[in-house]
């Protein structure tokens, strides 16, 4: 295991136990790298880098909602490396490119580089946030950024379940519709 895989394995347990700042910083560090693992492989798929950004915040958004499915006896590259190759093959889907085929080893080259310093990360998160409604902004902050469960956010917030798993719907749908306007 690398130092780096160590470093992000240590963040994620911490953050796992409930250390927000330790899962914050183990998501900026991944967010660059994933970056340019994403541009490097729209780039072999033959598709143009400006889809990036939305294999990225896929990535980061399923590695948050997944983030129960690591197991931290395990490193924790390979658990990345496989959910950030899933989310690139599932957006050339979308844009249309069928039957393109993506090698892992193309993230490994990549999340074996130094990350890029981003601390825009934060302000990004709470920018995208501040264009959801205010009941779609406490849920998606609630279950997406502070990574409450449905039920506990519903508790919270004073809703329902359902309520809330349908504002967390429209609001990250909203999201990822804003993230698509977006120009590079």
């Amino acid at each position: 295991m690398s130092e780096r895989d160590a470093e992000w394995a240590a963040l994620m347990r911490a953050g796992l136990a409930g250390d927000r700042a330790a899962y914050q910083a183990l998501l900026a560090q991944l967010a660059p790298v994933l970056r340019a693992a994403a541009r490097r492989g729209l780039q072999r798929a033959g598709m143009p880098g400006n889809d990036a950004e939305d294999v990225v915040q896929e990535t980061l958004l399923a590695i948050h909602l997944k983030r129960q499915t690591w197991r931290p006896d395990e490193p924790i590259g390979p658990w990345v490396r496989a959910i950030a190759r899933n989310k690139l093959v599932d957006v050339m889907r979308k844009r249309g490119r069928r039957g393109i085929e993506v090698d892992v080893d193309d993230f490994s080259d990549l999340l074996a580089a130094p990350p890029e310093r981003d601390d825009s990360l934060a302000r990004d998160v709470a920018r995208h946030l501040d264009g959801l409604s205010m009941g779609q902004r406490q849920v998606v902050q609630a279950i997406a950024v502070d990574g409450a469960s449905i039920r506990d956010a519903a508790a919270k917030l004073s809703m329902s379940e359902g309520a809330v798993r349908v504002a967390l719907h429209r609001g990250l749908a909203a999201l990822a519709a804003k993230l698509r306007e977006r120009p590079e």
